[in-house]
């Protein structure tokens, strides 16, 4: 058994390509676009798995990659959706992750208080966990003092 994708309804692609791509760092890699079926389908990789995604392009999923679903004529709300739980993305600084996300007007829900988690929300309120690669870093201000915002 080995992990595909996980697939996300999105209402806005732009918002979507601008928090997943522009904002948090994901790569596009693939995209599908159905006339008949009136939907999208944008394929996106985390940076370290773009040697993956190269290396194996031709089994059709290479690596661990995020489906954003547009579907054309789609006004039903999604919702909460609390039945999904999070996407979860190793990185190297939480810090400067989080600070990097704060600049381009992302929320941090759950600050990195700990210097090892973190939970922003996408523009379609899809939780994201942050966790640190490695050992936890030490706690730093202002992250230590940051109370949640919202929920995640």
């Amino acid at each position: 058994m080995r992990y595909l994708h996980t697939m996300l309804r999105v209402r806005n692609l732009d918002a979507a390509l601008d928090f997943y791509c522009n904002k948090f760092g994901l790569k596009e890699v693939r995209r599908t676009e159905s006339q008949q079926g009136r939907f999208t389908l944008v394929f996106l990789a985390a940076p370290d798995d773009e040697k993956l995604v190269s290396a194996t392009a031709s089994t059709g999923f290479p690596a661990p990659l995020v489906e954003l679903t547009y579907n054309w004529d789609g006004d039903e709300d999604y919702g909460e959706a609390r039945y999904f739980g999070h996407l979860a993305y190793e990185v190297d600084d939480i810090y400067a992750a989080c600070e990097k996300l704060m600049k381009a007007g992302v929320t941090i829900n759950r600050p990195p208080r700990d210097g090892r988690m973190a939970f922003i929300r996408s523009p379609d309120r899809h939780s994201i966990e942050l966790l640190q690669k490695g050992n936890p870093l030490p706690p730093k201000e202002p992250w230590s003092s940051m109370q949640n915002t919202g929920h995640w």
